[in-house]
């Protein structure tokens, strides 16, 4: 997903004011853009909303023509107020926020049960277990190895959530120090690996910890569904990279199951 920096920004609007920046599809803004466009008073949306936003301004400017018309003078009329919040759907502007609402991105507000606000508060319960988790485990038995493992897994989750709302593009290259084809022949031959069988059903006899790591097992692979569900756009995913990792994700908490059933942890 390429990223349009401030740089590309100031060259292409060198000659132009408008009035709102429209994201091309497949790339992103970077923070620096994005704070450059608000400097400038432009909105930013994206292409998709282009004939939307220009089709309502046709219809506002009509309608204010019509106001002119009827009106004692024109001159005495009072300039429109800058709406200050946009609607993500709609394009229709906002001098407050709606309570149902919040904020996507920047100025942009959809309804609190929007897919990207959902995806969100997976993804934030999914950190919240993680964290419990660790507390547990500090408690009862001070694995210091998964400690650090679980670590890890939160500080990925955390960048992730940052990415996705500043609208940046999301990379990782190591999960509890293995690479992605090291995740995945691991996570489909634990036997070769750990002495394990693959996919052995969890059981309370496994341990409080082995039920902590499941539960954050499955946790991310509902934050997953719920991803594909706020990106998916028609056929096409506008955030791979985050579905992706949170697969890869899935795969080091078994390999975290594996290995702690193996009783790798106990000598860290």
């Amino acid at each position: 997903m390429k990223v349009i920096t401030e740089a590309l920004i100031r060259g292409e609007l060198k000659a132009t004011e408008p009035e709102v920046y429209y994201i091309p599809e497949g790339k992103i803004l970077s923070p620096a853009a994005r704070e450059y466009l608000n400097q400038q008073q432009i909105d930013i949306d994206f292409e998709r909303n282009r004939e939307k936003r220009e089709a309502k301004a046709k219809a506002d400017a009509e309608a204010v023509e019509v106001s002119k018309i009827g009106a004692a003078s024109a001159n005495q009329e009072k300039p429109a107020l800058k709406a200050k919040y946009v609607d993500y759907e709609t394009g229709a502007g906002y001098m407050e926020k709606p309570e149902h609402m919040t904020q996507l991105f920047g100025n942009m507000l959809v309804d609190k049960n929007h897919p990207r606000i959902r995806y969100r508060g997976k993804l934030d319960r999914l950190q919240a277990e993680v964290v419990n988790a660790q507390a547990v485990i500090k408690s009862t038995e001070n694995n210091q190895g998964l400690l650090e493992d679980l670590d890890n897994i939160l500080s990925i989750l955390r960048e992730m959530m940052k990415c996705e709302v500043l609208d940046e593009a999301f990379s990782n290259e190591m999960i509890i120090g293995l690479n992605h084809e090291e995740l995945r022949a691991r996570s489909h031959n634990p036997m070769k690996y750990y002495n394990i069988k693959q996919m052995l059903l969890p059981e309370y006899s496994m341990g409080l910890s082995y039920s902590l790591l499941n539960l954050i097992r499955t946790s991310i692979r509902e934050t997953e569904v719920s991803a594909v569900d706020a990106f998916k756009e028609k056929r096409k995913m506008e955030r791979s990279d985050i579905i992706e990792e949170l697969n890869r994700l899935s795969s080091a908490l078994h390999i975290m199951m594996c290995k702690y059933l193996a009783g790798e942890y106990t000598s860290k």
